[in-house]
C-alpha cells in the first residue's frame, strides 16, 4: 500500500467516521457491515422492515430486515442487536442462543414462529410490526417445539411407577 493509498484510506475513514456521529444516522450501528447498510437503504426505499421485539420484562428493541426476511434471518437480526447492545451498555456478556431458543420462540398475531424457514411476511408481519417472546420448550427427540410442561420433574417421576 503506498503512500497515496493511505491517505485516502484514511480520509475515507474519517469521512465515515463523520457521518456515523450525525445524529440523523444515528440507527446505523459504530461499525457496520455492508449488510446492515443495505438493509437500511432498503428501510427507506420500503423494500426492508424494522419489528419491534417485545421482550418478556416488557421492554422492547427494534431490528431491521429485507421484506423477504425469514425466521431465521429475524433470530439473526435479534441476536446481533441483543449482542450489539450489551456490549455498548456492559463490555462483552456471552449469551447462550441455544438456550434462548430452546425456552423461547417469537410470535406474532398468536401464531408461533417455529420454522425458521418460514417468511415473515406469510404471517403479516410488515413494517412497523411488534414480536413477542412467548416460552417454549424445544424436544431432544424431534429437534422441534412442544408445549412447555411446568412440572417435567413430576412428570418424569410419574413415569417409574
Amino acid at each position: 500500500m503506498g503512500e497515496a493509498d493511505y491517505k485516502s484510506s484514511l480520509k475515507k475513514t474519517k469521512v465515515l467516521k463523520a457521518l456515523l456521529d450525525d445524529p440523523i444516522l444515528s440507527d446505523v450501528p459504530k461499525n457496520p457491515s455492508l449488510e446492515d447498510v443495505e438493509t437500511l437503504i432498503g428501510l427507506e426505499l420500503g423494500s426492508a422492515m424494522r419489528i419491534s421485539v417485545l421482550k418478556s420484562d416488557s421492554t422492547s428493541f427494534d431490528v431491521t430486515v429485507m421484506n423477504r426476511a425469514t425466521v431465521k434471518d429475524l433470530k439473526l437480526a435479534i441476536k446481533k442487536k441483543v449482542n450489539y447492545m450489551e456490549q455498548s451498555s456492559m463490555g462483552h456478556r456471552h449469551i447462550s442462543w441455544r438456550s434462548v431458543w430452546a425456552n423461547y420462540c417469537l410470535s406474532f398475531d398468536n401464531n408461533k414462529l417455529l420454522n425458521d424457514d418460514d417468511v415473515l411476511q406469510n404471517f403479516g408481519v410488515r413494517n412497523n410490526s411488534q414480536v413477542h417472546f412467548v416460552p417454549y420448550v424445544m424436544t431432544k427427540e424431534f429437534r422441534r417445539h412442544s408445549r412447555r410442561r411446568k412440572h417435567r420433574f413430576f412428570h418424569g417421576l410419574s413415569k417409574l411407577s
